[in-house]
């Protein structure tokens, strides 16, 4: 599937706090006065996401408060404006082992083998576990962590789904599902650790609004920046991904509910060489042709 659907942010204005807007190329069409938070959107939305997208593009249309984008290019903080992640009240879940390589790059990082890696890639049943809360969660420009216990960390660059409490899928987003391969290498009963801690999911720039039951036929890019020297760059295509995202959705909505909607990060295909390891201050930017760029600085947490 390809599209020019229009991509849904938040944002942090000084004297107006976080607000929702619509990007349409390079102007916000602030549409808060619709929706006042990203939560209300999702639960508006329920068995309805056609007419909640056509609401926001009306809102938008109508909106008298318009800004550049680029307004919003600043690091994190109260007195200025800046890029929000795009999720208030939602869990970010993850899939893993969807692409030949993570299964491959699993089995190379585990220290028996990984032959469970091997076995869940063929499996009825997808690996999918807890990833983020909010609080854990970063947007564009802003700071992703890696572990102090850690000595070998990496980025997983990855297509997220944006699904709504009725488990309908609203679009998609760019994330990054840090993780410290040393740690989950020498235990799978150790994923938890490797892959949830303060700043460990980033998430943006915004929500692509493209419900689909198709993949999104895109590009996903990786690029590692240590000062002004690259150190790493990889690419993939979405139609490696080997699961559908009906059957992720299916998964990931047995026995559990999500009253303000989820998200669920799809699995990784670009994996950084054995020898590697992010270091602070390194610059990661993960870019998917249709919904943008998402770009963070690394701190040691």
């Amino acid at each position: 599937m390809k599209t020019n659907a229009p991509i849904l942010i938040r944002y942090h204005q000084p004297a107006a706090g976080a607000g929702l807007g619509l990007l349409r190329g390079e102007t916000v069409h602030d549409i808060s006065h619709c929706f006042p938070s990203l939560a209300s959107f999702f639960r508006d939305s329920v068995n309805d996401v056609a007419g909640v997208i056509a609401a926001a593009e009306r809102a938008a249309d109508e909106s008298r408060r318009r800004f550049s984008a680029s307004d919003l290019d600043n690091a994190p903080s109260p007195a200025v404006p800046h890029w929000l992640p795009p999720l208030d009240e939602q869990e970010v879940w993850a899939a893993g082992v969807t692409y030949t390589r993570s299964r491959e790059a699993r089995q190379e990082e585990a220290s028996d083998g990984g032959d469970v890696y091997a076995r869940v890639y063929d499996a009825p049943r997808p690996e999918i576990f807890y990833k983020a809360s909010a609080k854990n969660t970063v947007g564009h420009l802003d700071k992703v962590g890696i572990r102090s216990d850690s000595a070998w960390n990496v980025p997983e660059p990855e297509l997220g789904l944006v699904i709504n409490p009725a488990m309908e899928l609203l679009g998609f987003t760019i994330g990054n599902d840090m993780s410290s391969r040393d740690i989950e290498g020498a235990n799978p009963l150790y994923l938890p650790q490797a892959k949830l801690y303060t700043a460990s999911c980033a998430l943006g720039p915004g929500i692509l609004l493209a419900p689909s039951s198709q993949w999104l036929a895109t590009t996903i890019r990786l690029d590692i920046s240590r000062g002004d020297k690259a150190v790493f760059s990889g690419a993939i295509s979405t139609d490696q991904i080997k699961r559908s995202i009906g059957e992720l959705i299916d998964y990931l909505g047995r026995s559990n509910s999500y009253a303000q909607g989820v998200f669920l990060l799809t699995g990784t295909g670009i994996v950084p060489p054995a020898d590697f390891t992010l270091m602070p201050g390194d610059e990661v930017l993960i870019g998917i042709d249709g919904i943008g760029a998402l770009r963070n600085w690394v701190i040691e947490v």
